[in-house]
C-alpha cells in the first residue's frame, strides 16, 4: 500500500536535491535543446549538390543537351571539364568530384543513326550512400533524356504517363524524418541519465542511511524519485517538439493530445530503467557510464532511427523489441508526419505500458538492498 504523505515527502526531497544540483539542471533543461539543434543540422541524408566532371569527347549538340539536362536537374554541379580520361583517377582520389560523366566521340552520330548510344558514369563508391543516390539520379536522367529523344524522333505520345505522388513527406526531406527521431533519442538519453544519478547521489552524499531509516517503502522511493523527472521530461518533449517544428519546419499534422499518453509511458519506462541502474551503482560515474550504454547505443542503433530494422540480422531484430525507442519513434513520426491517432498507434502504446511496468518493478526490486 502506498502512503500518499510519504510519497509526497520523497518527491519534495528529490525536488530540493535536483534544484541544488547544477549538473542535473543543465542535463534536464539545456542539453536537450543543444543536442536537438546540433544533431538537427549535422545529420542529413539529403544529397543536393553532387560535384561532377564531364569529359565531352563528342562536342556535339546532343552531348551539350545531355550536360544541360544534368544542370537543369538541380542535383549536379559540373566543376571540372578534363580533356583526358587519364585525369579521372586524380579527380576522384582528391575528392574534387563525386562522379565523372564520359561522353564518347560517337555519341551524337549513334543517336543520329538510330543506334544505341553509350555514356559512362564513374562514381566514387567510398561513400556508398552518396554513390547510390548519384547513380539513381543519373539513371533517371538518362531515361528521361532517351525518352524525350524517342518521342521527338517518332512524333508520338508516350504509351504510359507516370505521375508519382509522395505522401507524408512530399519534399523527401531527411530533416522531416530525423528531427522527430531526435526527440525520441534525446529524451531516451536524458531520461535514462538524469535518474541514473539519483540513488547514486544519495550514496555519495551520505544521505542514503537517513532515507533507509524511514518507514518509506521501496515502491514509494522509486515513485517519489521518478515523478518529478516525469514532469520535467514531459516539458522537455513539448519544448523540443515545438523547436523542431519552428526551427526545422517539420510538419505537425496530428493532434498533440495523442502524444501525451505514449510520451508519459515512454518516459516512465526509461526513467524506471535509470532508477534501476542507479540502484545497483554506488557512484555517479559508474551510473552515468552504464546509463549511456543502456540508452544511447540501443536508441541510436536499434530503434530504427538510423538504420532500418527490416534489414538487420534476425538476432538484432529480435533485440529491437526490447527497445522502447522503437515504439515511441513510430508514435512520434506517425503523429508528426501522418496525423494518425490511437486507432493506429495503440499496439506501440500498449508495449510501452508493459515496458514501463517492467522497469519500475525492476527498479523497486533492485532498491531492496538500500532500503531494509
Amino acid at each position: 500500500m502506498i502512503d500518499s504523505m510519504r510519497l509526497i515527502a520523497v518527491m519534495r526531497k528529490e525536488i530540493r536535491q535536483f534544484r541544488r544540483d547544477t549538473r542535473s539542471l543543465v542535463l534536464a533543461f539545456v542539453l536537450p535543446l543543444v543536442l536537438l539543434i546540433f544533431f538537427g543540422y549535422a545529420i542529413t541524408w539529403d544529397v543536393n549538390d553532387i560535384r561532377m566532371a564531364v569529359i565531352d569527347q563528342d562536342h556535339g549538340s546532343q552531348a551539350r543537351a545531355l550536360v544541360d539536362a544534368f544542370h537543369a536537374a538541380g542535383r549536379f554541379t559540373v566543376v571540372e571539364n578534363p580533356q583526358r580520361t587519364s585525369d579521372i583517377g586524380r579527380l576522384l582520389d582528391r575528392g574534387a568530384v563525386r562522379m565523372v560523366l564520359v561522353i564518347p566521340p560517337d555519341f551524337g552520330s549513334d543517336l543520329g543513326a538510330g543506334r544505341t548510344a553509350k555514356v559512362q558514369a564513374i562514381v566514387d563508391g567510398s561513400d556508398a550512400n552518396t554513390a547510390t543516390i548519384a547513380l539513381g539520379y543519373t539513371e533517371a536522367l538518362m531515361q528521361q533524356f532517351g525518352s524525350r529523344l524517342l518521342i521527338q524522333a517518332s512524333s508520338v505520345r508516350p504509351p504510359i504517363d507516370v505521375a508519382s505522388r509522395v505522401w507524408f513527406n512530399e519534399e523527401l526531406s531527411s530533416s522531416n524524418m530525423i528531427v522527430p527521431g531526435l526527440v525520441v533519442l534525446i529524451m531516451m538519453i536524458i531520461a535514462g541519465l538524469i535518474t541514473s544519478l539519483t540513488i547514486a547521489r544519495e550514496w555519495e552524499r551520505g544521505t542514503m542511511e537517513q532515507l533507509a531509516s524511514t518507514p518509506v517503502t521501496r515502491l514509494e522511493v522509486v515513485l517519489g524519485k521518478l515523478t518529478p523527472y516525469l514532469v520535467i521530461g514531459m516539458v522537455d518533449v513539448a519544448v523540443t517538439s515545438v523547436v523542431g517544428v519552428l526551427m526545422f519546419h517539420v510538419p505537425f499534422r496530428g493532434n498533440a493530445l495523442f502524444l501525451i499518453l505514449p510520451t508519459f509511458l515512454f518516459l516512465a519506462g526509461t526513467l524506471g530503467l535509470g532508477l534501476a541502474i542507479s540502484a545497483v551503482s554506488r557512484t555517479q560515474l559508474v551510473a552515468t557510464q552504464i546509463g549511456m550504454l543502456a540508452t544511447f547505443l540501443p536508441g541510436l542503433l536499434l530503434s530504427g532511427f538510423m538504420f532500418s530494422i527490416e534489414v538487420m540480422p534476425l538476432p538484432l531484430r529480435i533485440l529491437t523489441y526490447f527497445i522502447p525507442a522503437r515504439y515511441f519513434l513510430v508514435v512520434v513520426r506517425g503523429v508528426f508526419l501522418k496525423g494518425v491517432g490511437p486507432g493506429v498507434l495503440w499496439p506501440q502504446t500498449l508495449l510501452m505500458l508493459l515496458y514501463a511496468i517492467s522497469t519500475i518493478a525492476l527498479a523497486a526490486r533492485a532498491f531492496r538492498k538500500e532500503v531494509t
